[in-house]
């Protein structure tokens, strides 16, 4: 008997040892973000380079949508009072020549294309009707062109907020197979076996919630953006066909 327990203690000593040499295995696992990109394999590696890919062109839309956005904005709180005044005194050369010179400003570009259909024809003694609907059609045609540069890119911010975290869940997927398989491999082996291909696989969720995020939420401001500068684009096309119309009264 004694025998029998001496044996049983030298046998569960061994086990602790082995689960402690495996312990200290799977201490030294490098679960460091540089780390485990290193030991990512092909699959996890092409969709970690298709992320980035698309994060550096969710990012370049941002910045350049940005930049026109704050231009035209700029430009258009410099342009409403100039041209407000000109119109004011009926100086519509003067106007067309400050719509030139803000050519960023979508007020300018609209009111630009309504005062050069108008100019075509202010000679006309009557101003006939058929003259302020073709101003209008200008205008309409004006603001359907602008809107669609500002909505340039952004369909490419929509796409990659909606599709970057399925890109990463289908990495998360190949890397838990992955994981799985190195389990049945590593009968007996413990979690440390696994660890390194679970932690690779969550690692493409968090990398496509990442592009995804920031892509949603900027497509979110640029649109009510447009939206509210469509509002000023159509304000200024029916202030300047009200123009149009005192005029036409006045001859």
């Amino acid at each position: 008997m004694t025998l029998l327990f001496t044996k049983f203690g030298l046998l569960t000593m061994q086990a602790v040892i082995m689960f402690a040499a495996e312990g200290g295995k799977a201490e030294t696992e490098d679960f460091t973000l540089l780390g485990m990109i290193r030991k990512m394999g092909p699959t996890a590696l092409v969709v970690a380079i298709i992320l980035f890919l698309m994060s550096v062109y969710s990012i370049a839309i941002m910045v350049e949508r940005f930049l026109t956005y704050t231009q035209a904005k700029t430009q258009s709180r410099e342009f409403a009072p100039k041209v407000a005044q000109a119109l004011k005194n009926d100086r519509i050369e003067e106007a067309i020549n400050i719509a030139d010179q803000h050519r960023k400003s979508h007020l300018a570009v609209v009111v630009n294309a309504g005062l050069q259909e108008f100019r075509a024809h202010q000679n006309d003694p009557n101003l006939s009707g058929d003259v302020i609907e073709a101003s209008k059609r200008a205008l309409q045609r004006a603001v359907a062109v602008k809107m669609a540069e500002f909505k340039k890119g952004l369909s490419g911010l929509a796409t990659i907020g909606s599709t970057a975290p399925f890109v990463g869940l289908f990495g998360t997927v190949v890397g838990i197979i992955n994981a799985f398989q190195g389990m049945k491999e590593a009968e007996g082996a413990g979690i440390g076996a696994v660890a390194g291909g679970i932690s690779e696989a969550l690692v493409e969720t968090a990398f496509g919630l990442l592009v995804a995020v920031p892509a949603v939420w900027m497509f979110n401001y640029f649109t009510s953006k447009v939206e509210a500068y469509n509002v000023e684009m159509e304000n200024s096309s029916s202030e300047l066909i009200d123009y149009f119309l005192k005029r036409r009264g006045v001859r």
